[in-house]
């Protein structure tokens, strides 16, 4: 998806189809649907490759993964902790003055 958004100039993908090995991640769909693809289409599902993936992180298990994403932060097994700084909403400000016509 960068290297497309990169040859066509764009980070939007509107008239384009992606294909992908297999049913998204959350991270991969979080990149689909900000560049906005026309559509996407994979060729397996999480079900079909689990028996033969294996992945051996600390924190990360794909039987339980999308269980995990869908708790509330405080809930997940990944230690997350908001150090809030009131200065940090200026990057968005940033962006909506770049970016909003």
């Amino acid at each position: 998806m960068r290297e497309a958004c990169r040859k066509l100039g764009t980070e939007n993908l509107s008239d384009c189809d992606i294909y992908i090995l297999a049913s998204p991640c959350p991270m991969c769909l979080g990149a689909l649907y900000y560049c906005s693809p026309n559509r996407v289409i994979y060729i397996t599902t999480r079900e079909e490759y689990v028996p033969y993936y294996h992945d051996d992180r600390k924190y990360f298990e794909l039987e339980t993964f999308y269980g995990e994403f869908a708790k509330p932060i405080d809930q997940r097994r990944l230690p997350m902790v908001h150090q809030a700084d009131p200065d940090a909403i200026n990057v968005y400000k940033r962006w909506q003055q770049l970016n909003v016509k």
